[in-house]
């Protein structure tokens, strides 16, 4: 009886810790000058990206705006090729990383 009680316990924390692990995502955007600004205070961590990163996040139902900053191609695994395939007319692509939570 005791050790199906802690094998019950252990499952409850099991799962508690997979939900805590799905209340944040990271989601990696390409950084495009729009000639508004935004992309470099994202970029950048500057408090004006704040703004840009909260609606981002509640655009794809999350509550709000954990982290976002700057993520070099390196950083960024499978996703994105890492040769010059993504650079045009001497500029290249970069990326921001944006971190939400329920």
């Amino acid at each position: 009886m005791r050790s199906l009680l802690v094998s019950f316990v252990m499952i409850a924390l099991i799962g508690c810790a997979a939900s805590a692990q799905a209340e944040k995502r990271i989601f990696i955007i390409t950084n495009n000058a729009d000639g508004y600004g935004a992309d470099r205070c994202l970029a950048s961590g500057a408090k004006c990206g704040a703004a840009m990163a909260k609606s981002f996040c509640q655009s794809r139902e999350y509550k709000r705006a954990l982290s976002y900053r700057k993520v070099a191609r390196q950083e960024i695994t499978g996703a994105v090729p890492l040769g010059n395939s993504a650079c045009s007319g001497g500029r290249c692509e970069e990326f921001v990383a944006i971190e939400c939570g329920r």
